[in-house]
């Protein structure tokens, strides 16, 4: 198991993709960019810019839940790939007892951002899908991308009403 920073969010073009990407801390620094959804992308910016949200966000939820039974999120673990998706692993901790539960990793990394919790991939999946990047523009454009995905949200926050929401 290699440990991995959460560099953090981008759309890849053309297709506006979004990508999570991670690091790994130690070693040649390979970069193991993963495919997400668009709602698990402002999440995790979200929670890299420590944006509050007014109402609580799923993951919000989710954290809170796991607190209030007494567990905490030991780390997340990113444990295989296969044709072309990847899986994961929540790791939570109660009284000492380890529970493991399967997940997406969008949904653990935005987890594990929220309770600043290790995040990890198995050396077989980055010795398949991570790479070494060309130079460090590809790594500084990160915080750019998650900047503009922050923005787009607050946009939406800012603009939506009930009614956007009727039949």
């Amino acid at each position: 198991m290699i440990e991995m920073e959460l560099v953090g969010v981008r759309v890849e073009m053309p297709g506006n993709t979004p990508i999570v990407l991670l690091r790994e801390r130690s070693g040649e620094g390979r970069l193991l960019p993963i495919f997400i959804g668009n709602p698990e992308a402002t999440a995790i910016a979200l929670a890299l810019e420590d944006v509050v949200t007014p109402r609580p966000m799923t993951h919000d939820l989710l954290r809170e839940v796991v607190e209030e039974f007494g567990a905490e999120v030991d780390r997340v673990v990113v444990t295989d790939l296969r044709d072309k998706t990847f899986f994961a692993d929540l790791h939570m901790r109660r009284d000492d007892e380890l529970h493991v539960v399967s997940s997406r990793p969008s949904d653990a990394i935005a987890l594990a951002a929220r309770t600043k919790s290790p995040i990890f991939a198995d050396e077989a999946v980055l010795d398949e899908a991570g790479y070494l990047a060309a130079d460090d523009d590809d790594v500084a454009e990160e915080g750019e991308d998650a900047d503009a995905v922050v923005e787009q949200f607050r946009d939406f926050i800012d603009n939506v009403s009930p009614e956007d929401f009727e039949n």
